[in-house]
């Protein structure tokens, strides 16, 4: 499977350009619901903005884009270059124009439009979606900590931890290093402790 890239997080900016205001806003989305109400919350947010002009596109699920009124092609198409070339899916970007008196032209607009999905972009950061394998860790609660341990020196996350009468660590660990972490654990119990494989997941990794 090739690299997908995502969003790493919210991400903000603002510049102006001949008295224009131009505020960027980035979110990861996973659907198309979440797009959309995400533009209708920045259009209700700036409602006295002159343009909210928009662009998303979901892995699957195609690509949109909205001049919102300014020169066909100057906007919305600009912003989602930004992400193609960057390689970035799953996304929703909003840019919002409050008009300073100065007409910029259509360059000028476009160079404005991309600098602000860019801008955002760079404020949210990118992520790479890397498979990570679900594992219960049954022990016992003097061992708790060192599995804790263990998980986190295989790049690995605490989902959660069950506490009965005895300790169940859900983790994630990268799932090129499955193996290698349940032989570790395995080793380090004497063979009392067996991670059971729950499943399989994509979470975002920051890119280096």
């Amino acid at each position: 499977m090739s690299a997908i890239y995502v969003p790493g997080g919210p991400g903000e900016a603002e510049f102006t350009e001949k008295r224009s205001r131009f505020l960027g806003h980035v979110r990861p989305v996973q659907s198309e619901r979440e797009a959309r109400e995400f533009i209708a919350a920045m259009k209700k947010e700036y409602y006295d903005a002159r343009h909210n002009c928009w662009c998303y596109a979901l892995r699957g699920g195609g690509e949109r884009y909205s001049d919102d009124g300014e020169p066909q092609g100057s906007a919305g198409l600009p912003m989602l270059e930004v992400f193609r070339r960057e390689g970035v899916s799953d996304f929703v970007c909003v840019v919002t124009r409050y008009f300073g008196g100065v007409l910029l032209g259509t360059g000028g607009l476009l160079r404005a439009y991309t600098k602000s999905a860019k801008d955002a972009l760079d404020a949210a950061g990118v992520c790479v979606l890397q498979s990570f394998t679900a594992l219960d860790i049954p022990c016992s609660y003097a061992a708790a900590e060192r599995m804790k341990q263990e998980a986190a020196a295989f790049g690995g996350e605490i989902e959660a931890v069950d506490y009965g009468e005895a300790v169940c660590i859900r983790a994630l660990i990268p799932a090129r290093r499955s193996e290698e972490f349940r032989a570790r654990i395995f080793d380090l119990s004497g063979g009392g402790v067996k991670p059971a494989v729950t499943g399989e997941r994509l979470r975002p990794v920051p890119v280096e």
